[in-house]
């Protein structure tokens, strides 16, 4: 016990500071995601010949490293956190747009034709039927992306941006094996308490009499294998 008073008393203020500049990181790349990705799937929905194409160009921020995007905004955006923001949120964007599109997209048509001839608007329909029928599998898409950012976030100490990673290569460079597991403990539980949050959320959010364990029965079964429900 009085080991890890005297750990918390050296590096607490440290790592303090570092989570509140990761959550930062975190939260409004998540948010500015969200904004982005959701009316943009909405969109697709209703185009859905540009789909195809716009997922593929949102998923290739998926296959560059993020290493390598951050060193490649520098000359742009400079150091620190808007070049980290910049990359956060475009890796933000697939999982959540994915997930909103195929989510819309899986809503029963009937329901559709019946809340129309009810005399239901677009927007109504939108808002009433197809965002909380398909809302399982939206909340499924953030709660990845949230989680990813967490990890992703790491590598913006690299420019700059602090957060825990700041610690963990502070660590690295000193040989600090203390130092590195200071910042690494508490990345590993913001992953497993934002998991645990948005699991939470998206029970809550889950229609009535459908299990959130059994959201993809909403989906066509051409659906089925593509979207991002864990």
């Amino acid at each position: 016990m009085s080991e890890l008073g005297d750990f918390w008393s050296k590096y607490g203020d440290q790592i303090l500071q570092a989570l509140g500049q990761h959550l930062y990181l975190v939260g409004l790349s998540v948010v500015l995601g969200i904004i982005v990705a959701i009316p943009l799937g909405i969109i697709l929905t209703r185009i859905p010949r540009w789909a195809t194409t716009i997922i593929a160009v949102v998923s290739i921020a998926q296959t560059v490293p993020s290493l390598v995007l951050f060193v490649l905004l520098i000359p742009i955006l400079g150091i620190g956190t808007q070049p980290a923001l910049t990359v956060l949120v475009l890796y933000s964007l697939l999982p959540i747009l994915r997930n909103t599109y195929i989510g819309l997209r899986s809503v029963d048509p009937t329901l559709i034709d019946a809340s129309r001839g009810q005399g239901m608007t677009s927007w109504e329909i939108l808002t009433i039927v197809e965002l909380p029928l398909s809302a399982p599998i939206i909340v499924a898409g953030i709660r990845l992306s949230a989680i990813y950012l967490v990890s992703w976030a790491t590598i913006a100490a690299l420019i700059g941006a602090g957060g825990l990673g700041e610690l963990i290569f502070s660590g690295i460079d000193s040989y600090d094996t203390t130092l590195l597991l200071a910042g690494a403990i508490p990345t590993a539980l913001l992953a497993l308490i934002v998991g645990f949050v948005f699991g939470i959320l998206r029970r809550l959010v889950t229609p009535r009499g459908l299990g959130a364990d059994k959201a993809q029965i909403l989906l066509k079964p051409d659906l089925r294998a593509e979207v991002i429900v864990r």
